[in-house]
């Protein structure tokens, strides 16, 4: 079965596994889902990630994050930018994703950044997803 959208099926995992209180998710590998988790982990929205190899490409075992209180650390995700829609902005006009309290990655000339790091060096992109 071909995937037309594997950065969106990635997302969707993410999102049911939290709001089941699952401890684990499985999503298939490719690089802008590893590049996505990366920017995951480092903003504190998952816990880890490890990439699972096998014959063909690859599994990713997302470790996924939730609160004292047993909230999930990652409230709600959405795919801004689709195959059928690419949606881009400068610089300057990168939103800010709950006035701040989210974020938003971005696919810029100098790889996956978030909107921060992406004002801070200029750079506008396509809008990958927004994570709050």
């Amino acid at each position: 079965m071909s995937l037309t959208d594997p950065i969106a099926d990635m997302l969707t995992i993410i999102r049911n596994a939290s709001k089941a209180k699952k401890d684990v998710a499985e999503a298939r590998n490719s690089t802008v889902s590893e590049n996505i988790l990366k920017i995951l982990k480092k903003e504190s929205f998952i816990a880890n990630y490890k990439l699972i190899k096998d014959n063909k490409q690859g599994i990713l075992r997302i470790y996924l994050k939730y609160l004292k209180n047993g909230a999930p650390a990652v409230l709600g995700l959405k795919r801004i930018s689709t195959p059928g829609l690419r949606v881009y902005k400068k610089a300057d006009s990168i939103p800010k994703v709950y006035s701040g309290l989210g974020l938003a990655i971005i696919s810029t000339s100098k790889g996956l950044l978030t909107d921060n790091e992406a004002r801070d060096q200029k750079l506008g992109g396509e809008v990958i997803c927004y994570v709050w």
